[in-house]
């Protein structure tokens, strides 16, 4: 028989996973997404069971309208889903652990867009001070062109391998992808 968990120990918990899920909220509104998807995606990756919409705002501590919105969306993106066939609030929902493809297309869809154009704009630039070296001296300096260059082709190279990559869903073997990646890494830095 298991021992009671005392309402001190469970309330001293439950303010800390709110912690927790504030911290991963916060991270996600860094990114450009809304803190209420990562405090609810949370929430239900670290609940021992399933939650209902109503249970998720109490225990965040938000409004009912907060919390249906932010799971519609999430829903939208595969990150949560409907485990019952429950009505409204009444439905209870669990986190999908298998983030990576979410992860993959906002990298694909927004930072790759970002490097794409950083990288073009350089390679315009680049050529077009080549071209005015021989009309005289320029303010710009080719070689600090080419050198951006080079360290926006390697960040494109690298996300694009990121973005290859797919994480392992079993935990045990995630430590294997990490020390293949740390490899990697002291390879590349290797090469500067």
């Amino acid at each position: 028989m298991q021992p009671m968990v005392t309402a001190t120990t469970k309330r001293r918990t439950d303010k800390l996973i709110v912690e927790v899920c504030d911290s991963v909220g916060q991270f996600i509104a860094w990114w450009g997404f809304k803190a209420i998807h990562g405090r609810v995606w949370t929430m239900l990756a670290l609940s021992t069971y399933d939650l209902t919409q109503a249970e998720l705002a109490r225990r965040l501590g938000v409004s009912p309208a907060l919390v249906s919105g932010a799971i519609h969306e999430l829903q939208a993106y595969g990150l949560v889903r409907q485990v019952d066939s429950g009505q409204g609030r009444s439905t209870a929902w669990q986190a999908v652990m298998d983030v990576w493809p979410v992860i993959g297309d906002v990298l694909r869809n927004r930072e790759w867009v970002m490097v794409e154009t950083a990288r073009s704009a350089l390679e315009a630039a680049l050529e077009e001070v080549e071209l005015a070296q021989g009309e005289g001296e320029l303010d710009y300096d080719p070689g600090r062109l080419r050198v951006l260059l080079a360290l926006t082709e390697t960040a494109q190279a690298m996300l694009h391998m990121l973005v290859s990559l797919r994480v392992p869903r079993q935990a045990e073997h995630l430590g294997e992808s990490l020390v293949k990646a740390s490899a990697l890494l002291r390879a590349l830095r290797g090469l500067t």
